[in-house]
């Protein structure tokens, strides 16, 4: 079974590989002829890959190509679209990646167990048992199987009807922060301990692995130690991801639950990665991946999720009487070092008063929605 999978990931990366380099040389001719009509796309490459097939490629699943040269379509046309978070053009992957996989429209589950396709030569089916397959209901999707840490994965996405929630007729606002995210009622805690207690895991395996490398150099790589630690390493990244993901998940059904109309801000988390600091407290926080969440789940549940203009003042402005701090009064990341004030303190210069900066800042965005 490993080694029929085995396979499969290597055939959907020689796949994308083949499909990417046909496509590039489609575009550029078009560009050097100057000739619309000579542009790639997705059935133009489907079918130049068919045609030219191995006698090797029709021994495994024909579905691997299909969908990696669809998946090769929709990143082209991510490509021209430059609002798509991770912009950029197609890459080639490569065999030593951490994580292989390939993609199939035609599995099933049959007696509760996850059915694949049956490659030619094959008289058995390939079943995979994992628990809760029973009780999943709904229209299976294209699954995908990933090879991670020596480990196969699969995702099962189902389509299923959703009912939108009752109406409560309240409304909140998030004010997001490296650790925490402050709302109406209180603040949760996105780094509690347990997971610092990872990341310094984390931290001590990357030191041993770059002490390894500068040791032994290229040769680093193959030995037996080296291999553990890195296996180590990545089982404690998956830890902390699958920590962070409970806890987005669960505070983000919370909101859906509670509220009608949410309002947080829209951040440009790039241009905020000033120093290789900050960088890393803003990927952990997972700012993306909040809005992106919370954005499914509202419209999933026909509630009202409302973004801050990133020029609104949130921070700077009080949320009282509406002064807005300017130049050297402006609260930054250490504070205000003209006035004193600390990090967490909002002083308003216009009328004395003394407030919570993430609360101030929770107020004003929820302003927006009155």
């Amino acid at each position: 079974m490993k080694k029929v999978l085995d396979k499969l990931c290597d055939y959907r990366r020689y796949c994308w590989n083949q499909g990417l380099a046909l496509w590039n040389d489609m575009y550029d001719v078009s560009l050097i002829l100057n000739d619309k009509r000579l542009k790639p796309s997705e059935r133009k490459v489907r079918d130049e890959l068919v045609a030219n097939k191995e006698d090797w490629q029709y021994q495994l699943s024909a579905r691997c190509l299909q969908l990696a040269v669809s998946d090769l379509g929709k990143a082209w046309s991510n490509f021209f679209n430059k609002s798509i978070p991770d912009w950029g053009k197609p890459k080639f992957k490569s065999k030593k990646a951490p994580r292989q996989g390939f993609k199939t429209d035609r599995a099933k589950i049959v007696n509760g167990k996850l059915r694949l396709d049956k490659p030619q030569g094959i008289t058995e089916w390939f079943d995979i048992k994992f628990k809760g397959a029973k009780s999943l209901e709904g229209d299976l999707k294209v699954v995908s199987i990933y090879r991670e840490n020596s480990q196969y994965w699969a995702c099962l996405p189902f389509e299923v009807e959703i009912a939108k929630k009752a109406k409560t007729g309240n409304k909140t606002a998030i004010d997001v922060n490296v650790g925490h995210f402050n709302y109406t009622k209180g603040k949760v805690n996105t780094l509690p301990d347990h997971l610092k207690k990872l990341y310094k895991r984390i931290k001590h395996y990357q030191r041993q692995l770059a002490k390894k490398r500068v040791v032994n150099g290229r040769q680093a790589a193959t030995s037996n130690n080296y291999v553990k630690t890195r296996a180590k390493l990545q089982r404690y990244y998956r830890k902390a991801v699958n920590i962070q993901h409970d806890l987005i998940q669960k505070f983000t059904t919370q909101l859906v639950d509670d509220c009608d109309k949410i309002a947080i801000e829209d951040l440009d988390v790039k241009s905020m990665q000033m120093t290789h600091v900050a960088s890393k407290g803003l990927q952990r926080s997972l700012f993306g991946y909040f809005r992106q969440v919370l954005a499914y789940k509202c419209s999933w549940y026909g509630k009202e999720l409302i973004l801050a203009d990133r020029l609104y003042p949130s921070t700077q402005r009080y949320a009282n009487c509406g002064y807005i701090k300017k130049g050297g009064e402006k609260v930054g990341l250490m504070g205000n070092i003209k006035h004193g004030t600390k990090h967490n303190e909002y002083v308003c210069y216009e009328c004395g008063y003394q407030a919570d900066r993430d609360e101030n800042a929770v107020a004003n965005l929820l302003a927006l929605i009155e």
